[in-house]
């Protein structure tokens, strides 16, 4: 976290891989899959962290550490958290491409993205405000929990497992 302002980004390839990880662990291999998995948590953590980076700039500034917040300020932070909410909403569809999904997990990542990225927007427009910051760092806990508990819920929907 001490060397590049593009440390949220970094961690979150390896935040990600905890995705392989288990799909590997389950299958005995990596399918595409759980390369789209990985890429939706890797483009999630950017906005997740630094909203949460927002309200504790002064601290990582006292520290010296060169948080996106810190080095870019909150204009660049916020619209950096838009441009990140955007492809974050738009990933979970790639999984399209490689494995049957069903109405209650393209519902769910339709709503859950467009909810996210309204939460991006508004914190952007409140000029990264604490209470907005800390509100889109606990909404984008509940949309990365909903949008897997929504692959889990539409594979039952869909097979009966």
């Amino acid at each position: 976290k001490r060397t590049t302002p593009q440390n949220i980004v970094i961690g979150g390839a390896a935040g990600a891989v905890p995705t392989l990880v288990g799909w590997a662990a389950v299958t005995g291999r990596v399918d595409w899959p759980a390369v789209v998995l990985f890429l939706v948590v890797f483009l999630w953590t950017p906005p997740h962290f630094w909203a949460l980076s927002l309200r504790y700039e002064r601290d990582y500034r006292a520290a010296g550490v060169p948080m996106l917040p810190v080095v870019a300020g909150v204009h660049e932070t916020t619209r950096q958290i838009v441009l990140y909410a955007v492809l974050t909403a738009g990933a979970p569809f790639a999984l399209l491409a490689v494995s049957p999904v069903g109405p209650v997990y393209l519902t769910a990542a339709a709503v859950l993205g467009a909810w996210f990225v309204a939460d991006a927007v508004a914190l952007h427009r409140s000029d990264g405000r604490p209470a907005a910051a800390m509100r889109m760092f606990r909404d984008s806990i509940t949309y990365l929990g909903l949008l897997f508990a929504a692959v889990a819920a539409d594979t039952v929907v869909r097979f009966g497992a």
